[in-house]
């Protein structure tokens, strides 16, 4: 497929850093089939009224990230209104402080849609709709814009709309909100409107301050955050939308709060959701949540050490050699094959080239050297996720582009063996002998 060079740059830039580039991400897609089928599956139950939760389990740089930035790409263009938010220690679901509605304000800062997929989307939406509307009312009933007649109509369709989320919980708070916004939509108000917004994205800390602004007794905070990403959803589905879909990533934050109530209390707050989604009290809603398979299936400090949670999101105990079971809630990532890995720096290679000042000179069976070379050097742990391996090839190509007269084996085998991990750095050996990359790799020749 032909990328544009500034993308391209963008895509090059980083994946050198070790991050997953946020567009393009098509021109990099390898393997995955199973779990992009299933993550698109979910779209299709959202879009039909149904509410989704699932976990993606993997080692650091195994693609957990990149898988959730690439199903984003695909929410968007399936016309869902798209929300992501990284944990961290000051963003979490729950905390003695701000850090949930921290998480709240991080979703909505990046809120995006198809047009609008760089974030802060939430005022075009609300706009979008508005005129919309407008326009419905001008060419039904010929009436002047701005008239008293026409604003009357407006507001009649808009409440209408409103009316039917009252039944949610929060739904008349979020309805008076909007409402508020047409007010000054309609007065050229653009402080009403502006505080309409803040409040939609939770930036009042007190009601006091909300009532003050917007004559509201409420407002959105660290307790009913959840409730209010509920009715966003299906406001959006109203709207126009297909529904709404919050990716959430390094859940593995959650796992190292060293104060077991508040981690319990966040692992509470991940039970209402998965209840929420397998039970059907949630419409037009997705969650993607991101972490290690430590987060996930620890004892004492991750997911299964709450039993409830460990209940609703242990294995299909039928599952066997070679069997894999996509229909649960939580997707464990595999490694990448030698085929895909090697797929996935041709990839690279043809990327480099495209926005490189000259051409690199990276054949085919050079990137099979060069992979077999970075599996005896880096070992097998590195060499199954692309993370590190990816990062080094992108430097490498930068570097025969800076150095013409030089090839690959002069800069890579220049250097000198890595030192050994100390024997408490060293990763547990895990899987079985037929697991091991290198076997993988031996049967593996470039024709």
């Amino acid at each position: 497929m032909p990328i544009m060079k500034r993308e391209a740059k963008t895509i090059l830039n980083s994946l050198s850093a070790g991050v997953v580039p946020r567009t393009g991400l098509r021109y990099i897609s390898v393997g995955r089939l199973p779990e992009i089928a299933a993550l698109k599956s979910d779209l299709d139950h959202n879009r039909e009224g149904g509410a989704t939760v699932r976990f993606v389990i993997g080692r650091y740089g195994s693609g957990k990230s990149f898988l959730l930035q690439l199903m984003r790409t695909y929410a968007l263009e399936s016309k869902f209104v798209v929300a992501d938010s990284d944990f961290s220690p000051e963003r979490r679901l729950f905390g003695s402080g701000d850090e949930a509605i921290a998480t709240y304000r991080e979703l909505m800062k990046n809120l995006s849609t198809q047009t609008r997929p760089d974030g802060n989307a939430l005022p075009a939406i609300v706009e979008k709709w508005i005129s919309g509307i407008q326009a419905s009312v001008a060419a039904e009933g010929g009436l002047e814009p701005g008239s008293p007649q026409f604003v009357s109509q407006v507001k009649a369709r808009i409440v209408s709309t409103l009316n039917e989320m009252q039944e949610l919980v929060h739904g008349f708070d979020f309805g008076n909100i909007l409402a508020a916004y047409y007010q000054g939509y309609s007065d050229n108000n653009d402080e009403l409107k502006a505080s309409a917004i803040r409040w939609l994205r939770g930036e009042y800390s007190t009601k006091t301050e909300a009532f003050t602004a917007l004559k509201v007794r409420s407002i959105i905070d660290s307790n009913n955050f959840y409730d209010y990403l509920k009715v966003l959803a299906v406001f959006f589905e109203k709207i126009g939308y297909a529904g709404l879909v919050v990716c959430l990533d390094e859940a593995a934050y959650l796992y190292k709060i060293t104060n077991s109530i508040s981690r319990n209390n966040n692992y509470e707050a991940i039970l209402s959701i998965v209840n929420d989604c397998l039970q059907g009290k949630a419409a037009h809603i997705g969650f993607l949540i991101c972490g290690t398979p430590e987060f996930l299936e620890d004892q004492r400090r991750g997911l299964f050490s709450y039993e409830a949670l460990r209940s609703r999101l242990a294995a299909n105990r039928f599952i066997g050699e070679g069997l894999q079971d996509f229909t649960g809630p939580v997707i464990k990532l595999s490694s990448l094959t030698a085929e895909e890995i090697f797929v996935l720096l041709q990839k690279i290679r043809e990327i480099h080239r495209d926005q490189a000042i000259t051409a690199v000179r990276m054949t085919d069976q050079d990137i099979h050297a060069y992979m077999e070379e970075t599996l005896r050097r880096m070992g097998a742990r590195e060499f199954t996720t692309p993370r590190e391996l990816v990062r080094e090839f992108v430097n490498l190509l930068n570097l025969l582009v800076q150095y013409p007269d030089k090839n690959w084996q002069e800069i890579v085998l220049g250097l000198p063996a890595p030192s050994e991990p100390s024997p408490e750095e060293s990763p547990e050996p895990s899987g079985t002998v037929e697991d091991d990359p290198l076997n993988r790799f031996n049967d593996f020749k470039v024709n």
